[in-house]
């Protein structure tokens, strides 16, 4: 049901992400509002890793809310505040993706919606029907 688009197999097989996705057939499709870190009790951490953590949680509750899985995603858009955390970022995506290869974008942005917020994630899942 979801086809990578790969322009350059040899190079894109290096990167972390794909270059395009195909979803076909009868599909149901989710569009996951921006996460950040806030926790169930409204808890917002002070430092970047334990804030993307959290945010990564907060998308898999979303998925598993839409019984889907982290397979499903097609599309995730991550912004930072600092392109200093960009290792840490990139380890936590690692992570949680667990070796899917969504399409992505991450952008380093001015600011998010809050002063203490430091991490903010966003994603698109399909599944069958």
């Amino acid at each position: 049901m979801l086809i990578p688009v790969s322009p350059n197999p040899a190079a894109d097989a290096k990167l972390p992400y794909s270059q395009g996705m195909i979803a076909h057939g009868q599909t149901r499709t989710l569009y996951i509002a921006g996460q950040v870190g806030l926790d169930a009790a409204g808890n917002m951490p002070a430092d970047f890793e334990t804030q993307a953590r959290q945010a990564f949680n907060n998308m898999l509750g979303v998925l598993k809310a839409a019984d889907m899985k982290v397979t499903d995603l097609i599309k995730v858009t991550a912004f930072l505040t600092d392109q200093a955390d960009y290792a840490a970022y990139g380890a936590l995506r690692t992570e949680f993706l667990a070796g899917h290869k969504p399409t992505s974008t991450l952008l380093v942005v001015k600011a998010l919606a809050r002063p203490d917020w430091k991490f903010e994630i966003e994603g698109v899942a399909v599944t069958a029907a």
